[in-house]
């Protein structure tokens, strides 16, 4: 299996200042991929302060999240029912752990977040921004790639945090080292409204 090399991997906060300085003045970006490093997938902003990174992730991942932190976090802004991944995930988790560690070379293990595969384009709610979730194994190391239908460069904090999480639960469950991301957009844009 090919590796990408250390050069040709940046760094979350490095992206996210990428697909900021890219949509400025309301320029829209289309098939943006880059190889991502996803020890550090924490970008502080003031839409993301930490807490709302990780209430959010923590919904997405079908975790707890008590009703203060949803009052005060999830909101239409940072994501609405696009970002909402919630249905099913622990489920979803649970089978990417089982196909990797019954078949550590599976092409399988995938998390899809399509709720209806032919959903109306006026329904915003069923056009969630994240597609798919492929895992795979390099010896001791966990790598993805996600597909992205769209990305809001403000909102990308969000989406990274929430792909760490699920990278490191994957990972710490089959006792592996979370390693790189390789990231596809088919549209990246400034900020959602």
């Amino acid at each position: 299996m090919t590796r990408v090399t250390a050069a040709d991997v940046r760094s979350c906060r490095a992206v996210f200042e990428q697909m900021t300085e890219l949509t400025a003045g309301g320029r829209v970006i289309r098939n943006f991929h880059v190889d991502i490093a996803m020890l550090d997938h924490v970008i502080e902003t003031e839409l993301f302060p930490s807490e709302a990174l990780a209430a959010y992730s923590a919904w997405n991942l079908e975790l707890p999240v008590s009703d203060e932190q949803r009052r005060t976090y999830l909101s239409a802004h940072r994501g609405g029912n696009q970002g909402d991944y919630r249905a099913g995930m622990r489920d979803r988790v649970a089978n990417v752990v089982d196909c990797l560690t019954r078949f550590p070379a599976s092409k399988r293990a995938v998390i899809s977040v399509v709720p209806q595969p032919d959903a109306p384009h006026t329904n915003d709610g069923l056009a969630k921004c994240l597609r798919e979730v492929h895992f795979h194994l390099d010896g001791e190391i966990l790598d993805a790639t996600v597909l992205m239908r769209a990305q809001a460069a403000e909102i990308f904090p969000k989406n990274i945090h929430f792909v760490g999480e699920l990278m490191a639960e994957i990972a710490g469950r089959l006792v592996k080292r979370v390693g790189t991301l390789h990231y596809l957009a088919v549209v990246v844009v400034s900020d959602r409204w």
